[in-house]
């Protein structure tokens, strides 16, 4: 009980170094100090309220704009200050001090400390943003080996006034993605474009996916997000497109027809600089949409031999005896970067000449078994697949393809998700068991069946996928349709 007189005690104590005449004036006016103390208080929350929409009209109009570091600085104090005015109020309606002069002489001060913000506040005149740093991050890529003719065919496009939809197209696995991804790059040091944007696009197409992708890409996303109308919401992203400038949009991985008017792209022209370029398996997609169609053909036998040496390893280059087998295996690649570096990756360090000549004879009876390219590319990757020793292992790798498609996995969720399944052999702490998913996960990018995106996050390749889902459906062990959003078990098809 004694303790609740504490505070009063002390807030009184606190007066007690104050001159009487301004004490008797704390006592006095305390209501006009309140009141003082409230108006100051709503100019100052009026003015935070009028810079911060002046500052969010300032980043969107141009985009790439990001706020003066004094103003996000006198936001953030300011936002606190208005906290504590709060706390003071509640203090002062409560009767928290037995004296009215103490709460006179809280409520002054706190209203001295509000004006003087008011005072330094940001002069929006003088604009709020500065130009961001860059047009665009640089994505992480892998090594380039030929395909310096088709890049060079869409750089030169990409500088022509007249070409402003460019149509990528090539099957599964030839490594249009990885060509697109070093343009972007090459573009960004131009700097002969105000933005540079990528977004992903997947099997699964959902319109407000896409939007709120290609806002994030603006770093805008926030303007999108209390919207679920999607009719406003193309509105406000075409406006959002029209204000970054000069840009070029890559849209990858494009599976059908898009319509650039219900997602809210402008329609890029010569008299806006703007350029689209979409990558796709799709020639007909490509012209579909009005697009100047460039494909991306396989490698040559000598471009094919080159990136596979570069991923099976020095040792294995330097053996005759190898030689002659490894060309013939290079040979059953078909010229497909994603199948190359999976079949090298399966190969590495292997110097057993007998086992090549199994592993040459195996690729061809995989690939005779079958009709049609996609189906071919399937069974060269499922030979990589196969020759993984440890069926848990395997049964890791089908895990990821629950996954939606290009969707980028965390590395801790997803190793938690196979110690549950119990892919993972149980062990004397979680800790062990985390190593050993890290391990698996090592043993999986090292046969290219996964990609590191980054040091927390991995992908798989949608062509990789592809063959997954093609195993699961021959030896279902899961039910995988990703990325639909399902809440039970689809009918089965007849």
């Amino acid at each position: 009980m004694a303790m609740g007189y504490v505070e009063p005690v002390v807030g009184i104590a606190n007066c007690l170094g104050t001159p009487v005449c301004k004490y008797l004036q704390y006592h006095r006016k305390l209501n006009d100090y309140v009141r003082n103390f409230k108006r100051i208080r709503d100019e100052l929350n009026c003015k935070m309220e009028d810079i911060e929409l002046q500052l969010k009209a300032e980043l969107l109009r141009p985009l790439g704009k990001i706020p003066k570091q004094g103003v996000e600085n006198w936001l953030k104090a300011v936002k606190e200050m208005i906290r504590e005015a709060k706390v003071v109020e509640n203090k002062v309606s409560n009767g928290r001090y037995l004296c009215r002069a103490c709460n006179g002489k809280l409520v002054d001060e706190k209203t001295r400390e509000m004006k003087e913000f008011l005072d330094k506040a940001p002069n929006a005149s003088e604009g709020l943003a500065m130009d961001g740093p860059s047009a665009g991050l640089p994505l992480p890529t892998s090594e380039l080996v030929g395909e310096e003719a088709v890049r060079n065919d869409i750089w030169a496009c990409l500088m022509q006034e007249e070409v402003s939809k460019i149509g990528v197209w090539g099957m599964g696995g030839v490594g249009k993605t990885t060509i697109m991804k070093h343009i972007h790059n090459d573009l960004l040091k131009e700097q002969r474009f105000e933005r540079v944007i990528w977004v992903t696009i997947s099997k699964e197409f959902n319109v407000m996916k896409v939007q709120d992708n290609i806002a994030s890409a603006l770093e805008s996303k926030e303007y999108l997000d209390k919207e679920e109308d999607k009719l406003r919401r193309a509105a406000i992203l075409s406006e959002m497109l029209k204000n970054a400038g000069k840009h070029v949009l890559i849209l990858d991985d494009v599976w059908d027809k898009v319509s650039l008017e219900d997602v809210g792209i402008p329609e890029p022209s010569g008299s806006n600089g703007c350029k689209l370029v979409l990558t796709t398996r799709s020639e007909h997609v490509c012209k579909y949409m009005g697009c100047k169609v460039i494909k991306v053909k396989p490698l040559s036998e000598e471009e094919a031999l080159v990136l596979f040496l570069n991923k099976v390893g020095p040792n294995i280059v330097q053996s005759p005896t190898i030689m002659p087998t490894l060309k013939l295996v290079v040979n059953e690649c078909a010229g497909l970067p994603l199948t190359i570096v999976v079949v090298a990756g399966t190969m590495k360090g292997e110097d057993n000449p007998l086992i090549w000549k199994n592993s040459l004879g195996e690729l061809k009876e995989r690939i005779g078994k079958v009709e049609g390219v996609e189906a071919e590319v399937i069974e060269r990757l499922k030979f990589s697949f196969d020759h993984l020793k440890d069926e848990k292992l395997k049964y890791c790798f089908l895990h990821c393809a629950l996954y939606p498609e290009d969707f980028e996995i965390e590395k801790d969720e997803l190793i938690e998700c196979w110690i549950d399944e119990g892919f993972i052999d149980d062990m004397g702490t979680r800790q062990e068991m985390n190593d050993q998913g890290q391990v698996i996960l090592k043993k999986l990018e090292d046969n290219c069946l996964l990609q590191n995106v980054s040091s927390e996050e991995m992908k798989m390749h949608d062509a990789v996928r592809d063959m997954a889902l093609s195993i699961t459906r021959m030896n279902p062990r899961y039910m995988i349709q990703a990325g639909l959003q399902l809440e039970e078990l689809p009918k089965e098809e007849h």
